[in-house]
């Protein structure tokens, strides 16, 4: 059998603490509810991993027994320490894969890899979305339809501030009007990354089958491909080199 694909939840697990109407939808936290779904599947195990923990959760150990890395933040990505952010993207950098969630476009982790701001418009209306498939042959669309349709959501919309992605798999559309790139794809070094937009924790979005259909498919395309340590080495030539000699000048000339 296939190796299992180790993947870690990590959420700030705030607002399901502080806020009844978030607990009374994710009673053991959205990382718990991610976990748990994701258990279900064969060839995946799940471990999950909070900001209040040592080292925010993401130790050097946890960090290096992850294949990919789903992220979910909101109220405190400036508590994240900086010395995590830089383990958690050189490990990208070398193979492993991260999956950003909802608010998490402005984390620490997803703004320093994608060299940009990351922001965007929003409003909470509780407004319909319909999260239209536009890459139905992708690995991560696979088992979606044409659309899936959340009847209540967060709005983000465009302007979003990133460069553009190696590709775009959802594109919403908001009951307000607005559109947005909802699912982008992007490599950095080794490593795979996957935006996905849905997930206001005011809403049971988690629950939803074909949400939770692409976080699965998204996992299994962002497993590392390769993990090669990052390294500046000297190169021995393969060939032998002759002896450089440089030329005499006559000073006369």
């Amino acid at each position: 059998m296939p190796a299992k694909i180790h993947v870690t939840i990590w959420n700030e697990f705030i607002h399901e603490r502080q806020d009844e109407k978030v607990r009374a939808i994710y009673p053991h936290g959205i990382h718990q509810l991610i976990a748990g779904f994701l258990s279900k599947h064969q060839g995946i195990e799940a471990r999950t991993a909070t900001l209040d923990q040592p080292e925010n959760g993401l130790t050097e150990s946890v960090v290096n027994q992850t294949d990919v890395l789903i992220w979910w933040g909101h109220q405190a990505h400036d508590q994240v320490s900086d010395g995590v952010v830089r383990r958690v993207q050189n490990k990208v950098l070398e193979g492993m894969g991260l999956i950003v969630l909802h608010s998490a476009h402005h984390s620490k982790i997803f703004r320093a890899l994608m060299g940009t701001n990351c922001s965007l418009r929003w409003r909470e209306a509780g407004e319909k979305e319909r999260l239209w498939n536009i890459e139905p042959g992708h690995p991560i669309a696979e088992g979606i339809g044409d659309y899936i349709e959340l009847p209540h959501a967060e709005m983000y919309g465009e302007r979003f501030d990133i460069p553009d992605p190696d590709k775009v798999i959802f594109i919403s559309w908001f009951e307000g009007g607005e559109v947005f790139r909802s699912g982008c794809c992007w490599e950095r070094g080794h490593g795979r990354i996957f935006y996905f937009r849905p997930g206001h924790e005011t809403y049971p979005i988690y629950h939803h089958e074909q949400i939770q259909k692409v976080i699965i498919n998204a996992v299994r395309w962002a497993k590392p491909r390769v993990m090669i340590a990052d390294k500046c080495p000297m190169a021995e030539p393969l060939e032998k080199i002759p002896k450089y000699k440089p030329q005499n000048k006559n000073k006369s000339q």
